[in-house]
């Protein structure tokens, strides 16, 4: 078996209608469908919820769950906030820096751009908390050929010393090698 795509990715939130309003305003996502039930088809328990899907483009689909009957949303306190996120690809560096206008311009806090020498990204959350990414690409096929060149020397390093491996340093060269 092969996967052939992501088929929809599916995240909690608080308010069905409010978070899908928000991502057609400050993203440009495409509300697609709204599948709502009283008993969740996969296990029969009595849970009434609204799955709501959005087009992140090319086939990508995002969709959220609200749960009226569920306590509070939480997120994982173990781990950091900058781990879990959801990243999406815009096409050029003015489509990154219009973006981060326009969300700043609604009240949004933004973080970056952040330099990450193959892409440069902004952060943000949306009213969920959930850590959102807008990225854009700027590396050239050198660098991402050789980066491939050394990914399994570097999980393989990693996997035995949990620590850094120097394989890719040229990518941070203002970071020190100790």
């Amino acid at each position: 078996m092969k996967i052939n795509r992501i088929h929809h990715v599916a995240y909690r939130c608080k308010d069905a209608k409010a978070t899908v309003e928000w991502y057609v305003k400050h993203l440009n996502m495409d509300f697609v469908l709204a599948i709502a039930e009283d008993l969740v088809p996969s296990t029969k328990a009595p849970d009434p919820y609204m799955h709501v899907f959005l087009d992140a483009g090319q086939g990508n689909v995002l969709a959220f769950f609200e749960l009226p009957n569920s306590p509070e949303m939480g997120r994982d306190t173990n781990t950091p906030d900058w781990v879990q996120h959801i990243a999406f690809q815009v096409d050029s560096l003015q489509s990154l820096e219009a973006a981060k206008a326009r969300l700043q311009a609604a009240g949004v806090e933004v973080l970056g751009p952040t330099n990450h020498t193959i892409f440069k990204s902004i952060y943000f959350f949306d009213p969920n908390g959930h850590r959102l990414e807008l990225a854009c690409d700027v590396g050239t096929p050198e660098m991402y050929a050789k980066l491939d060149d050394v990914k399994w020397d570097m999980l393989n390093e990693w996997d035995k010393t949990k620590r850094a491996p120097r394989h890719a340093a040229w990518m941070h060269p203002q970071e020190s090698t100790a």
